[in-house]
């Protein structure tokens, strides 16, 4: 039996780790359209940036070769033929496969209507990552587009190296359709307390320059000098080349509860997987849920009898300044949130719907937010 696994990021790798890890002893290819050997993406937009570390790569290619996983990297899948079970690739070769698991994961979400000028960046990749660096090494002001959790993330790298910066961000407070406006404002505390000009309520209309951007026009008239732009608007489901597939595309791509898509022979995960919660698809783009994902979808793969999955609980964490921000479960904007600690700069947030406890976000309180794990999902007073 072969399978091949489309998308040789975090969800790609950790898929062909588990059928090894299962004793599955057929082929393993495993696709990916950049030429690096996988990698993880978390620390491009935090130590990268920051110019703290280069190499973020999660085996050597010494690996592959030792457990029999073969790399087919630097081109990209272009199409899916479920009736011959095959895959075609951007250099024109074909693969055939037994079982197909696709984890092509995102891609970074641009404003088309902005002029291609120089110095205007997206985060998603080690190139994205290295050009940026570049940049930011020489930049005085930059120009953060999106306040979500890379905009933020990215805004204190760029405060590290150095630079002025303004984020433009048309919600009323950072990460406020995540955290909600209360956890939201004390992030934008702490963006202003590190110097960050933030500006909220506010998008980008239009950028100037002859070849490389020197000024921003925002929704509100205002023009800003910049000299590096990064658009961190929120990103997209790689599904493109499935459009001929047959494989039923929602919001990512639709799969039951054990990551099986509506083909019986081809699979998902990661995310750009909607694996069926409860009476509906859904998409959790956390580093975490992948390892959680895994353990279900690949003895389903090889038909073996597993117990029911035990419930994860959520957790994602974004690190900004010398703050590590942390959230277990599922907080959202509708939530009714109760602060329990907040020193000026540390915080610790309770979210509640319905009186039960939907999630803990904290601040520098890495304790505080896990010492309440096992009460996720409890009434909670």
């Amino acid at each position: 039996m072969a399978i091949v696994i489309v998308g040789a990021g975090l969800a790609g790798l950790r898929t062909a780790q588990e059928l090894r890890k299962l004793e599955y002893g057929g082929d393993i290819v495993l696709v990916g359209d950049e030429n690096h050997l996988p990698y993880d993406r978390p620390p491009l937009s935090k130590e990268v940036i920051r110019g703290e570390r280069e190499d973020t790569t999660f085996e050597p290619a010494e690996y592959f070769l030792e457990h029999s996983i073969e790399l087919r990297l630097g081109s990209a899948a272009v199409a899916v033929n479920t009736a011959a079970q095959t895959v075609e690739l951007a250099d024109g070769s074909t693969l055939a496969y037994d079982e197909l698991v696709i984890a092509t994961g995102l891609h970074p979400r641009r404003i088309p209507s902005l002029p291609d000028l120089a110095g205007v960046h997206v985060l998603r990749s080690r190139d994205d990552a290295a050009a940026l660096r570049k940049d930011v090494e020489s930049s005085s002001r930059a120009l953060v587009v999106g306040a979500g959790f890379i905009g933020c993330e990215l805004a204190a790298g760029l405060r590290h190296a150095g630079a002025d910066v303004v984020i433009v961000e048309p919600q009323q407070t950072p990460l406020g359709s995540v955290l909600g406006a209360d956890v939201g404002e004390l992030v934008a505390r702490l963006h202003r307390e590190e110097g960050v000009d933030l500006r909220t309520g506010i998008g980008i209309k239009t950028l100037r320059g002859s070849d490389r951007v020197t000024h921003a026009v925002l929704t509100d008239d205002t023009e800003i000098e910049v000299d590096t732009v990064v658009i961190g608007v929120g990103s997209i489901p790689v599904t493109g080349f499935l459009a001929s597939s047959g494989i039923e595309i929602a919001d990512g791509i639709s799969a039951d509860a054990v990551g099986r898509t509506s083909d019986p022979h081809v699979w998902t995960v990661g995310d750009v997987a909607a694996w069926t919660v409860g009476d509906a698809n859904k998409r959790v783009e956390h580093w975490s849920n992948v390892g959680d994902q895994v353990r279900v979808m690949v003895p389903a793969i090889l038909g073996h009898d597993a117990a029911p999955a035990r419930p994860q609980v959520p957790y994602f964490w974004s690190d900004q300044y010398d703050l590590k921000i942390q959230a277990l479960g599922t907080p959202s904007a509708d939530d009714s949130v109760k602060i329990i600690d907040d020193d000026g700069r540390k915080f610790l947030a309770y979210y509640f719907r319905d009186g039960i406890l939907t999630a803990v976000v904290g601040a520098g309180k890495a304790g505080g937010v896990m010492k309440m794990r096992a009460k996720i999902g409890q009434p909670f007073e």
